[in-house]
C-alpha cells in the first residue's frame, strides 16, 4: 500500500512540476545542430535534448569564421508540447572554436539515464582536444558524474584523463612516441588514484577549464 501511494505521489508532482514549465519553441535565428532521446529521469518517459548554434556572435575569432555562442535545451514531453526541463548555455564551445572549425565535433548521447555531451576540437594543425562528460539527474537537479579528455598530437604523445565522481576513481595516462629516430622520446606515465569531491558540481556551475585534481606524487594537475 505505501509503495502505491508513493507512485500516485511521484506522479502528482510530476505532473504539477510539468504545468509549470514553459513551452518550448525555437527561437527566431537558431539553427539545430544536435538531436537526442532518452529516459533521464527514470519516469518511463524519453525527453528530448536539442542544440542550436544561436544567433549571437561571441568577441572571438577562429580561421576568420564567425563565431557563434551555442545553447541546448533538455525538454520534457507533457502531451500539451515540448516544455523546457533545462537550458544551458555555458557548456558548449562556441560554433568555430578551435584551428578547423568545419572538423568540430558536437555529440550528445543519454546510456543507462545519464546524459553524455562529447566536444571535439584541433588546437593547432597537430593538436586534438576531446572531451566527453557524463551528468545525471538526480536530487532534483542534473549533476557531472564524469570527465574524459584526450590531448593528443599526431606523433609526439596522447594524454587521457578520466575522472568517475560517483566511485572516485581517477586514471592519468601519458604516452610518448616521435615521428624521427633521433628525438629522444620520455617515459610513459600511468597513475590510478581515488578523489572523491565533498559534492558534485551542478551542470549550471560547471565551466570546462575551470577545476582541477591534483595527480598525487607529482606537482600535475588533471585540469578539467
Amino acid at each position: 500500500m505505501k509503495n502505491i501511494f508513493t507512485f500516485f505521489t511521484f506522479l502528482l508532482v510530476s505532473g504539477f512540476h510539468a504545468q509549470t514549465l514553459k513551452t518550448f519553441s525555437v527561437p527566431e535565428g537558431y539553427k539545430k545542430i544536435a538531436e537526442v532521446k532518452g529516459d533521464l529521469d527514470k519516469d518511463g518517459q524519453d525527453e528530448m535534448v536539442l542544440a542550436f548554434d544561436t544567433d549571437i556572435i561571441t568577441d572571438r575569432h577562429y580561421s576568420g569564421k564567425t563565431d557563434y555562442q551555442r545553447v541546448f535545451y533538455i525538454l520534457k514531453n507533457t502531451g500539451n508540447g515540448l516544455k523546457i526541463w533545462k537550458k544551458n548555455s555555458t557548456l558548449l564551445f562556441s560554433s568555430a572554436m578551435g584551428f578547423y572549425p568545419e572538423d568540430n565535433i558536437l555529440e550528445f548521447s543519454i546510456k543507462n539515464g545519464r546524459l553524455i555531451v562529447r566536444q571535439q576540437f584541433s588546437t593547432n594543425s597537430r593538436h586534438t582536444q576531446n572531451y566527453r562528460h557524463t551528468f545525471m539527474f538526480q536530487n532534483g537537479d542534473f549533476y557531472l558524474t564524469g570527465s574524459y579528455d584526450t590531448f593528443e598530437d599526431t606523433c609526439d604523445f596522447n594524454f587521457l584523463n578520466v575522472i568517475n565522481f560517483s566511485t572516485g576513481k581517477v586514471v592519468a595516462e601519458r604516452e610518448y612516441s616521435s615521428c624521427d629516430e633521433v628525438t629522444k622520446v620520455p617515459e610513459n606515465f600511468y597513475k590510478e588514484f581515488t578523489y572523491k569531491p565533498r559534492t558534485l558540481i551542478k551542470m549550471d556551475d560547471f565551466r570546462i577549464g575551470e577545476h582541477k585534481v591534483e595527480i598525487p606524487g607529482t606537482t600535475e594537475y588533471i585540469v578539467f
